[in-house]
């Protein structure tokens, strides 16, 4: 397509060593990742806000994103743009043999087994011979989602509880073990062993919590998200009804600030 040609065009004469433009220049893949990270979360936020005109302009940025990795390997030597268009397109080709080929598949249950399988043939004709359970979930996924796959493949082996009753025992259990190393940390703050100790028993909690919302069929992320906009909202309607009573937020006592988040709560509906 033209305007594919021509965004490739455009990448090529961002990083041209001459006549490019001085910050496209500085930049590597390291340099790019994090932004490239930035632009997928904002894909999801616009989905997340049922604005399309957003959606189109982020889908928009994430696609310049793989233009500029793909020009970066292309200056050394690795592949292009027109490799990776190639790439995608062979492997949805390979793992819909339900659609593009003689299988078939009755549900998305028959869809998925049909996935796992070929991505197993993919790793082992890499030479990967990791047969766990747990092969191929990368680590640089944001760590809730990689908790939700981690708990759903050893969920596949019979490794589960099999409803939530035990998965809030655990976390009771696990909050109580988290209450003594905060306790043990506050009487000696600066030690490094009860800290790293505390980390671990946080990150137990964290994990427990992953497994419940996937219990529950909850996307983490997004209840997270969900709470994140809630709490902004609360927070910028106190700040506003604190200076309509002509206060500075800051300058208010924490029991003063209390009374405002309770106002705002009242006022405040549950969104859906």
């Amino acid at each position: 397509m033209a305007v594919i040609n021509e965004l490739i065009e455009i990448m090529a004469r961002l990083r041209d060593p001459d006549t490019g433009c001085p910050w496209d220049l500085e930049q590597d893949f390291a340099s790019i990742a994090p932004y490239t990270i930035e632009e997928a979360y904002e894909v999801a936020d616009a989905i997340e806000r049922g604005d399309l005109s957003d959606l189109k302009d982020e889908l928009g940025d994430l696609l310049f994103q793989v233009a500029f990795h793909s020009q970066l390997a292309r200056e050394a030597g690795a592949f292009a743009f027109e490799d990776v268009v190639r790439g995608i397109n062979e492997k949805m080709l390979r793992r819909h043999p339900h659609v593009f080929g003689d299988a078939s598949a009755e549900d998305a249950d028959a869809v998925l087994a049909y996935w796992n399988a070929t991505k197993a043939q993919e790793r082992k004709a890499r030479g990967d011979t990791d047969a766990s359970a747990l092969a191929g979930i990368s680590a640089g996924l944001p760590e809730w989602i990689r908790a939700d796959k981690l708990l759903s493949r050893a969920a596949r082996t019979g490794f589960d509880w099999p409803d939530p009753a035990p998965v809030f025992a655990k976390l009771h259990e696990e909050i109580a073990e988290l209450q003594v190393e905060f306790d043990a940390c506050a009487q000696d703050p600066d030690n490094a062993d009860i800290r790293a100790r505390l980390q671990e028993e946080l990150g137990d909690v964290l994990f427990v919590i992953a497994n419940l919302a996937r219990h529950a069929k909850v996307d983490t992320g997004r209840a997270l998200r969900s709470a994140n906009s809630k709490f902004e909202r609360r927070f910028r309607a106190m700040e506003a009804l604190a200076a309509e009573q002509g206060k500075s937020f800051p300058a208010l006592t924490l029991e003063e600030q209390e009374t405002l988040w309770q106002t705002v709560k009242g006022h405040q509906q549950p969104t859906r």
